[in-house]
């Protein structure tokens, strides 16, 4: 089952063509890895899965419903997070502060023991990207790994179906980057992942396929064996 379909998703800006007709399926459940060089149009095209940018032409389908001309916010609620979107940590506040303005805009009903339900909310988040110790700190203080941990714990209290993380591992050290695969790896169980990264390292491990962009196209798609051992991308990323 297909969670999301692009179809021939272009964004235009001038005469320039960011994105061009691009078109992909991504199925539930998985972890799909887009690549691709500085300016290949990978942050264009999840900007408008995420409804940050509106496309100029083309269709945006996420569980058979047409989004394409849905508000950001409005797919929130459907499911779809875009690390992005909530990577604004407020510095002054806390970490559990931090989390629960993300949970309390996913709760905006009323329930019985709201206060209890976010704060159920939060020490799960916190729990599962390994902050919980750390709720009292202040987002400011945080090294920068942990200060994109929290970012991800800010999404996941949004109760994500496809979350999608934007260069998650820059600036992360080596011992950093293998927690955060871990920690994907934990999400994919409940969620599907859109990642883009430039740490093919970290590609080749985590997705299940990976779509390779270049100059607004998709120039490659397929299995991490396959994309590894395709000539374009051997050239690209192995010099060779």
């Amino acid at each position: 089952m297909n969670i999301l379909e692009v179809h021939g998703l272009s964004r235009h800006y001038g005469g320039l063509a960011a994105v061009d007709g691009v078109s992909l399926e991504v199925q539930k459940g998985e972890v799909r890895a887009i690549i691709g060089p500085n300016g290949a149009g990978k942050t264009t095209l999840v900007g408008m899965i995420s409804g940050r940018i509106m496309p100029s032409s083309g269709r945006i389908s996420f569980k058979n419903e047409d989004i394409t001309n849905a508000k950001s916010w409005t797919r929130v609620m459907l499911g779809i997070v875009y690390t992005f979107q909530v990577t604004s940590i407020y510095r002054n506040l806390t970490c559990y502060e931090n989390v629960a303005l993300a949970a309390q805009r996913r709760q905006r009903s009323v329930v019985i023991s709201r206060e209890k339900a976010i704060s159920a909310t939060v020490f799960e988040a916190l729990n599962r990207v390994g902050m919980a110790d750390c709720f009292q700190k202040l987002a400011g203080v945080l090294p920068h790994g942990h200060q994109r941990l929290l970012e991800v714990a800010m999404a996941l209290a949004l109760v994500p179906e496809l979350l999608i993380l934007d260069e998650p591992t820059q600036g992360l050290a080596p011992s950093e980057i293998t927690a955060f695969c871990d920690l994907v790896r934990d999400v994919s169980e409940r969620a599907t992942v859109l990642i883009i990264e430039h740490n093919l390292k970290v590609v080749l491990e985590l997705a299940d396929r990976i779509t390779v962009m270049d100059r607004g196209s998709i120039l490659a798609e397929g299995s991490p064996k396959e994309i590894e051992q395709h000539p374009a991308v051997r050239r690209a990323y192995l010099g060779h």
